[in-house]
C-alpha cells in the first residue's frame, strides 16, 4: 500500500465521501495522525484508505471548509423539498387593513 500525502486541494469527492461516512459527527484530535514530513514539518491528517492506497489528508480550516461546501451541494442535490416558505408581501394585511 501507498501512503500519499494531500491537502484539500486534492481531495476528490470519493474521498469526502468517505469522510463523511466515516466521521459523520466530524473528527477529533483522536482520529487525527500527527508526523512530520520529508521537510520536518508537522503534519496532522486524517487516514483514508481506498482501494490499495492510504490517503493522508491534511486537516485544517480548508478542509473543513471543502467539507462543508460539498456536504451542502450534496444536500442541494437532493430532490427534497426545501422548508423555505415563499410569501407574496403583497398579499400581506397591515394591522390597520385588518380593522
Amino acid at each position: 500500500m501507498k501512503r500519499i500525502i494531500i491537502d484539500h486541494t486534492k481531495v476528490t469527492d470519493e474521498i469526502l465521501n468517505i469522510i463523511m461516512e466515516e466521521y459523520p459527527d466530524g473528527y477529533t484530535d483522536r482520529d487525527v495522525l500527527k508526523f512530520k514530513n520529508h521537510k520536518g514539518e508537522m503534519v496532522e491528517a486524517l487516514e483514508i484508505k481506498l482501494n490499495d492506497d492510504i490517503y493522508l489528508v491534511k486537516v485544517g480550516t480548508k478542509l473543513d471548509k471543502a467539507i462543508v461546501e460539498f456536504n451542502e451541494d450534496d444536500d442541494n442535490d437532493d430532490n427534497e423539498p426545501s422548508d423555505d416558505i415563499e410569501v407574496d408581501d403583497d398579499n400581506l394585511l397591515d394591522e390597520e387593513d385588518e380593522k
